[in-house]
Parts: structure tokens; sequence; C-alpha cells
């Protein structure tokens, strides 16, 4: 039997930065991966194969209405395989360049290819081998739940995996489910030329994003040709040849959506079947995922889990990757560390991006019972009205006494980048007079951000330029 220092479960990024650490810490580890290539859903099928097609389609949506006056563009030609071959050579080269080469370099760590199952005391079992090891971290992520549709089986659908390598353009799609990847994905298939009708079963879309901001993306995203339903109950799909049909009721009014695919958006379902959890004594809640306190310690105090499996707040790229580094630390070194989920920012990559860090109204009327909130359309923001597009907003959220930044929410063009400044300014407990007293570019979309602070305390529409 061959025994570690440290195995971890997954070959994801929570699982490389949890190597990678381990590997710097001079302990024994290795990788325990199946199911998707090195790499895991962000690499493969998630963050860099979606904001490749999603560029493809701001390219496309660029050319055909960009609204500069004395410019007509043609596109000449739209080949969808040739765009579809381009994202997965992208996926390839991104496996090879940022998970199977780092190996090289990480003189500790040993991949293991196979299904880690634990077996009981401090072992795991893959294939006819037994691992052993004092620690261990799981970071198996998670797949797209499928929610129970009559007929939706035999009528037959995608999930964003393979949403991303289709080799034919749907003339028509359906998607089930209005979370960031429904709303990416629409718009992306939109943009190809695709007919797009989106279907939502709760009365409202991101309905723990900021409302305001929600409902501007939602207008530009409508604007665009995409139609979607909230208040859905999908009551089965069928199919009639080569088209599906999605029948459901809105407020009791039946009605239908005839498509080529039907495409699942409805959220996902941590990767804990199998693992052996009950041998081990680690809890999962209802949703399959499993249960960690705040240093990302499960319920069996040898047993560590970070990412998309676990019960944690925030699902990301970012956070899965600093919980697998924090994860090795605490269970190698004897740390206690962990992450304040209330300061990490979150972005939906449509376009206009929505980005947001911190509280929302409705989360610092429930803590405080009062919000002191600003918000300033990009109408205000000169660079905004130099590029035309002025669709979005920004609205900053401030303590009412000590006038901290609790929150902000941007719509806006590579909102996604700004945000990044407003993180610090909530992570730092910045006030906004510091950001008052800040000196942004000009002209630049940032300068949003210094604005809405300044809203707080006189009319910006009495001011000049770069004030």
């Amino acid at each position: 039997m061959s025994i570690y220092d440290l195995i971890v479960i997954g070959g994801g990024a929570g699982a490389f930065a949890a190597a990678i650490h381990a590997d710097e810490l001079g302990k024994k580890t290795a990788i325990i991966n199946d199911g998707l290539p090195l790499g895991g859903t962000c690499v493969n099928v998630g963050c860099v194969p979606s904001k490749r097609l999603l560029f493809a389609g701001e390219v496309l949506h660029g050319a055909r209405d960009h609204d500069v006056p004395g410019i007509e563009l043609e596109v000449k030609d739209f080949d969808f395989q040739r765009v579809i071959r381009d994202e997965l050579s992208l996926v390839e080269h991104m496996r090879r360049e940022k998970y199977e080469k780092v190996l090289g370099f990480l003189p500790h760590v040993t991949l293991i290819e196979g299904r880690a199952r634990f077996t009981g005391g401090e072992r795991v079992r893959v294939g006819s081998r037994t691992l052993g090891a004092g620690k261990f971290i799981i970071a198996t992520g998670s797949t797209a739940s499928v929610p129970p549709i009559d007929g939706i089986n035999q009528a037959g659908y995608v999930t964003h995996i393979e949403a991303l390598k289709m080799t034919e353009q749907p003339e028509e799609m359906v998607i089930i489910g209005s979370g960031p990847v429904g709303l990416e994905f629409a718009q992306m298939y939109s943009r190809f030329g695709t007919r797009v009708t989106v279907l939502e079963a709760l009365p409202a879309v991101l309905p723990h994003a900021e409302t305001i901001v929600v409902d501007r993306l939602l207008k530009a995203l409508r604007g665009e040709g995409i139609t979607i339903r909230t208040g859905v109950e999908i009551t089965g799909a069928h199919h009639e040849g080569d088209r599906k049909i999605i029948e459901y009721t809105v407020d009791g009014e039946r009605s239908k959506s005839v498509c080529d695919v039907i495409m699942i958006a409805a959220g996902k379902r941590a990767n804990t079947g199998g693992l052996g959890l009950d041998l081990v004594n680690v809890e999962v809640g209802d949703n399959g995922a499993i249960t960690v306190d705040q240093y990302l310690r499960t319920s069996n105090s040898r047993i560590y889990a970070v990412g998309d499996v676990t019960d944690s707040p925030l699902r990301l790229e970012t956070t899965a990757g600093r919980e697998g580094t924090l994860a090795a630390g605490n269970a190698l070194a004897g740390r206690q560390d962990g992450i304040d989920y209330a300061t990490v920012p979150y972005a939906i990559f449509t376009d206009p991006q929505l980005a947001s860090v911190g509280y929302s109204e409705a989360g610092q009327m429930k803590e405080l019972g009062v919000c002191s909130c600003r918000s300033v359309p990009l109408t205000a923001v000169p660079k905004a009205g130099i590029i035309n597009r002025t669709e979005g907003l920004i609205k900053m959220n401030i303590h009412p006494e000590t006038e901290e930044i609790m929150g902000v929410h941007i719509l806006a063009p590579n909102a996604s980048e700004l945000i990044a400044a407003a993180m610090v300014l909530v992570k730092n407990r910045n006030t906004i007079h510091d950001v008052i007293d800040s000196l942004p570019l000009f002209p630049t979309l940032s300068e949003a951000i210094k604005l809405v602070a300044l809203s707080f305390t006189r009319d910006i529409e009495h001011l000049s330029c770069c004030i």
C-alpha cells in the first residue's frame, strides 16, 4: 500500500491549488482524477470555452449592431463548426499549459488516474490499488442537475457540456434555467443566430442579485430578441420527428415552445456519489453537497473539501482555487485559515456584464434594517457615452452611519474587470470619501465608481468632467 501525506481527490482548480501548496510544503501528495480531464469544469467545460464563444458572439454582434454613424460592416461568413473547433482547440491548449505541464514542476506530487472510494479509516481504493494518507482533500466538483420533467429523457436534451461542442447550430433552442449559465448561453447562441427561449421556474431571474441591475440586464437581453419567461411550470416534454416540444404553464395559462435543442441549465449537484463518504463519517446535506466548517474541514477532522462539492456560499473558480490552497495549509501545517465570502466578487459574462461584490440592498436591509443606496446610470459616465454603451448602471450600498462601502453592483461592458476595484473597497472597508478623494483616469468606465460615491454627497448632474 502506498502512503502519502495528502491525497487530493479531483483534478480541477481546487485540487491543483491544494497539490501546489502541498508541494511547496514538501509533502508527499497524490492527485486522483476521474471523469473530466485535468483542469476540471473551468478549463474543460466551463469558464474557458464559454467565454471564448461569448467573445465570438460579441464580435458578431459588434459588427452588425455597433451604433457608429458612417460605418457599415457586413458579416460575409459565419462558420459555426469552425468557431466550435477553435474553442475546443483553446481548451486543449489551456489544459496542457496550465495543468498537465504544471505537474512536471511538482516533484512531490503524483497523478493517479481512476475513481477513488474511501474504504474506511485512512484509506482509499483506486481500481485494484489501496492508498493511505494522513489527510485528504475532496475536490470532485459538480455536474448539471436535471429537473424531473415528464418525458425529458425521451425528448432528449443537452447540458452546457454538450452545448459547447455541438457540430450543428440549432435554429431554435429552449434553455431551462436562467442562472448565469442559462443567460450566458442564451445570449451566446442568440448572437450566433439561434432563436432562444429561456424558461425559469422562479418568479424572478437571479433572485439573490441586485434587482435594479438584473432588470436592466433582462431589458438588454430581450432587446436582442431573446424570450425570457419566469414563473414557468413545465408540465412535460416530447419530440415529434426532429423537433422537440416543451409544454408549460405560466399563471395557469398553457403554452409550449418548439425547438431543435433543449438545454438544461437548472443548477448543479455535487459529485459525492460513490465516494464512500458514509464509511468515513463525512456529513453531506440534502442536496448531496459536503458540509464544511469555516476552515474547509468536514465532519471527519482528517478530511477537507473544497469547490463545488461543498456547501460553501459561493461556487466560483476563484474561490475553489483559494479554498484548495487554504485547505492544504490547514490540513498539513495546522493553520486555521478561511475565506470572507462577503468580499468575493462574482460576475455573469453576458454583454453587458453583471458584476457584484458585497451586500445587496435586500441583504443590507435584512442585516441592518436600513439601506443607504445610490444608483447612477451609465448615461452619466462620459466614457459610456463615447462608446455608445449607456444601457447599464452602477449601484453602491454604504453603511448609513460609518459610510463604509458595503456593496457595489455594476451592469456595464467589462463589469467583471471593474468589480476588482470595488472588491478592494469592500474588503478594506473604505468609505465613500476615500473614493471621492481618488483620481481615476478620464475617460474610463471606472469613473463610474467615483461618480456613484459622489452621488451620496451632491447632484452629479451639476458636475463637469473630471471632478
